[in-house]
């Protein structure tokens, strides 16, 4: 009778009133994240994503990043939904948030890759102090050119392991050297890390060109770790046409999983 009433609730148009119903009850966060109960549905989404898979991979605390924070909007979403997945799942849940501060988008942009056709130099500047001052401890801003940032992140802030990943940088550049957190060898992540791409699905967007080429080019130099679209994510969602779950990808870790050999105790199950 429940999977009967259960199927029926995401059924249009009973779904648009479940859903109203759910934003006044105090729900579970895996509950929000099905029905998109966020400022951010792709945050939570990714955020408890990885604490779930956190808890079967034996890690007690993750990292979740923001790259390209600007107003300082999603930002405060993440760290909102980190507090929250911390508190009912029990994974520790660190924020970072990477950007170049008052000085918006880089001083350069480049040839058709970085879309100078949609974006221009100093785009996106950051008010740092007010946002300094509306986040909490759990979060870490970094300013600076990422391409430096990310070089020296595991070495100068000792993060736990990579869970969950927005990419807003715009730039093909941008967007290529902040994907190099992954290649560093030093580097800390989960098996399969959920990440959100932001600006994908413009008019003006092309294979190569911005986060889509970026994306490939990453898969390119490299087979230690490979990004793929997230296959399924919409499976059983009561919106399954929401647009956000177009940019929802996966950095798989190769070279780890590779090494797990027969060891069946350390596999991930199916969340």
């Amino acid at each position: 009778m429940m999977e009967i009433v259960s199927r029926l609730a995401i059924e249009p148009p009973f779904r648009v009133l479940v859903r109203a119903v759910l934003k006044h009850l105090p729900v579970s966060v895996k509950t929000r994240a099905l029905w998109e109960l966020s400022a951010r549905p792709a945050y939570l989404l990714g955020v408890v994503t990885a604490a779930e898979q956190a808890r079967q991979q034996n890690i007690s605390e993750i990292s979740v990043l923001e790259f390209g924070v600007a107003g300082g909007k999603g930002l405060l979403a993440l760290e909102h939904e980190a507090e929250a997945v911390e508190k009912e799942i029990g994974v520790k849940v660190k924020v970072y948030g990477f950007d170049m501060g008052r000085r918006g988008l880089p001083s350069f942009i480049g040839d058709h890759r970085d879309h100078p056709d949609a974006w221009c130099p100093g785009d996106y500047p950051m008010d740092e102090e007010a946002l300094r001052a509306r986040l909490t401890g759990r979060t870490t801003l970094i300013i600076g050119n990422v391409a430096e940032t990310v070089e020296s992140f595991f070495k100068d802030f000792e993060p736990p392991p990579i869970g969950f990943v927005s990419f807003d940088l715009d730039l093909f550049s941008s967007t290529r050297d902040a994907l190099r957190i992954f290649l560093l060898q030093d580097k800390k992540m989960l098996w399969h890390v959920p990440l959100y791409f932001d600006d994908i699905d413009f008019l003006f967007n092309h294979r190569f060109a911005g986060e889509l080429l970026a994306i490939d080019d990453f898969n390119q130099q490299n087979d230690k770790v490979r990004i793929d679209r997230w296959y399924g994510v919409k499976g059983g969602r009561p919106f399954q046409e929401r647009p956000f779950l177009e940019k929802l990808y996966v950095a798989h870790d190769c070279e780890a999983i590779g090494k797990i050999g027969l060891d069946r105790t350390t596999r991930v199950l199916p969340l």
